[in-house]
């Protein structure tokens, strides 16, 4: 891990919605402050994702200081505002893969307008601080929580792994297509593969396991197309167990602050 640096950090804070750039963010042990804790589900209470519904790549969403700001990449809609500690209090049963967990409703007046924009019936939930979802079992060191991610906290990825990718592809692709949360330049190509015990700044964190990749990634993030790449190259040399690996999944050690700039090195504190 010698001269391995954070350059870009992500938060989503609406599952499967357009994701933020920021410079610095809080730690906690479900993820990055903010992150996927708000999710678009069905009437049945199942969640929505680009993976089905590519559209709603084109709702960005934007952290102001009265709580999110979504809005429709092309204009079309006028812009929801949505309080951070707005719900209903009436909890609800959602379900994402595997994991069924209670979350809150945020409000109707949101619930139109995301079933609006995606015409079709998309209610917004939040997931409240009594809620535990647990992380899968077969990976979990100490009982760790996850938010409406899909499986783990946090997914980091090297530059240095895109730019392998983009140089084998006829048409270079963007970071966003992945949705990590951090980013780091130095290394060599897929160095985050090996990831163990680290720290980001002053916060520790534990890879866990690579991440498996789906077809999400084919959707193109600022016009919602979906395509065959980059899941085509990749199969060809990013396979393992039958599936597609791009990234690494991560626990926190601890909570705190890391920012853009950070010093990425190895640890020898054992997880």
């Amino acid at each position: 891990m010698d001269k391995l640096y954070l350059q870009e950090i992500y938060v989503y804070p609406i599952k499967s919605l357009g994701g933020i750039l920021l410079n610095e963010v809080e730690v906690e042990q479900q993820g990055i402050k903010y992150d996927r804790r708000w999710m678009l589900v069905d009437n049945e209470g199942n969640f929505l994702s680009q993976r089905t519904f590519p559209e709603m790549a084109m709702l960005q969403v934007s952290i102001i200081d009265e709580g999110l700001l979504v809005s429709h990449k092309n204009g079309l809609l006028t812009p929801l505002t949505i309080a951070f500690n707005e719900n209903t209090g009436k909890q609800v049963t959602v379900q994402i893969w595997d994991d069924t967990c209670i979350a809150t409703e945020v409000n109707p007046i949101a619930d139109i307008w995301f079933t609006d924009a995606l015409k079709m019936p998309a209610r917004l939930v939040y997931m409240p601080a009594t809620t535990r979802r647990f992380v899968d079992t077969d990976y979990a060191k100490n009982d760790e929580t996850v938010s409406f991610a899909d499986a783990y906290p946090f997914l980091i990825i090297g530059q240095s792994s895109l730019d392998d990718l983009n140089s084998r592809l006829d048409t270079p692709i963007l970071m966003n297509r992945f949705r990590p949360n951090f980013v780091f330049i130095g290394g060599d190509p897929f160095c985050e593969d090996n990831f163990e015990a680290f720290s980001i700044g002053q916060v520790r964190f534990k890879g866990v396991k690579l991440c498996a990749r789906c077809v999400l990634t084919t959707v193109e993030q600022e016009t919602a197309i979906k395509g065959a790449e980059p899941l085509k190259t990749l199969s060809t040399y990013r396979v393992k167990r039958n599936k597609v690996m791009f990234g690494q999944n991560l626990f926190a050690f601890d909570t705190g602050t890391v920012k853009v700039g950070d010093k990425i090195v190895a640890v020898t504190d054992k997880y």
